[in-house]
């Protein structure tokens, strides 16, 4: 299958394909004229990929994930460790929005919004 096919099945663009490529995830065939020739094996990873990438696991968590996929000896612990890791992560950055989100809505709040030229948000921006 051609890198569009691919593309449309999987649900990546092609460049990401290409990159997925470029740092060893998948391996397609190259025809006699340089195309690429993906196996429904280099398919089925990209949509591995797709579906680990969207759940926000990092590019090396993924090469791990990958791995272990493929590992039919693997321990469920070590998959759960890089999962629960990126659980981790995530609400660390849920926590980080939900920071930034109280302050703004003060911010927006104190601001009066009307033609007077001061304004609490810009005083809080311009804190050193």
């Amino acid at each position: 299958m051609n890198i569009g096919e691919v593309s449309k099945r999987s649900g990546l663009p092609a460049k990401t394909i290409r990159y997925y490529e470029d740092i060893g995830f998948v391996t397609p065939a190259r025809g006699e004229n340089g195309y690429r020739s993906f196996s429904e094996t280099d398919l089925h990873k990209l949509a591995f990929l797709g579906r680990a990438r969207g759940l926000g696991f990092s590019i090396e968590d993924c090469r791990t994930l990958l791995a272990l996929y493929e590992d039919q000896g693997r321990a469920s612990a070590d998959v759960k460790r890089v999962a629960e890791r990126n659980l981790m992560e995530i609400d660390a950055k849920i926590a980080d929005l939900q920071a930034m989100r109280a302050t703004l809505s003060h911010l927006v709040e104190s601001c009066a919004g009307d033609a007077r030229p001061d304004c609490p948000i810009l005083e809080d921006l311009g804190r050193s």
